[in-house]
């Protein structure tokens, strides 16, 4: 056997297996590892009352809403005194993600939540990645006495 042939051969083989190499992500870009990583990072920053940490996911200039409030907090200066700037907030925050979705080739994720901040909130967020960090945040959630479980009753997933 030539080795053209060998190689035709580890090709249709490795093909038929579906088997396929892990490529990285190109530059700038997240992979669904790097998504989780991100979003474990803002968690982390938010759940231990580092406004430092949270702000430095986003980009300089994003932009993040909860419509219907009309008001966009644009830039990271501005995310960083909203999730409590150097003194942090009055009173423990805590993010708990219930489902987190990335499309890489977008890099577009979103994700269900409970947020509790002086109340509780159950919600959801759309958000678009651009240089390996959040851009856009749009979230919509509505506050609840109930937790998760009962919120969502029988349809669990």
């Amino acid at each position: 056997m030539n080795f053209p042939r060998i190689l035709v051969t580890i090709a249709v083989l490795t093909a038929m297996s579906g088997c396929t190499l892990q490529r990285a992500p190109a530059p700038g870009r997240l992979d669904q590892a790097g998504f989780q990583k991100l979003i474990g990072t803002l968690t982390d920053g938010w759940n231990s009352n580092n406004a430092r940490q949270a702000a430095d996911c986003f980009t300089d200039d994003a932009m993040f809403s909860s419509p219907p409030n009309p008001e966009i907090r644009k830039g990271r200066p501005q995310l960083f005194e909203f999730f409590g700037g150097e003194k942090g907030r009055p009173k423990t925050m805590s993010i708990l993600w219930h489902h987190l979705i990335f499309d890489p080739a977008s890099q577009i994720g979103a994700g269900e939540y409970t947020f509790t901040y002086r109340v509780r909130t159950h919600g959801m967020v759309i958000l678009r990645v651009v240089n390996g960090k959040i851009a856009n945040w749009r979230q919509y959630e509505f506050e609840s006495r109930m937790n998760w479980e009962e919120m969502v009753s029988e349809n669990r997933f």
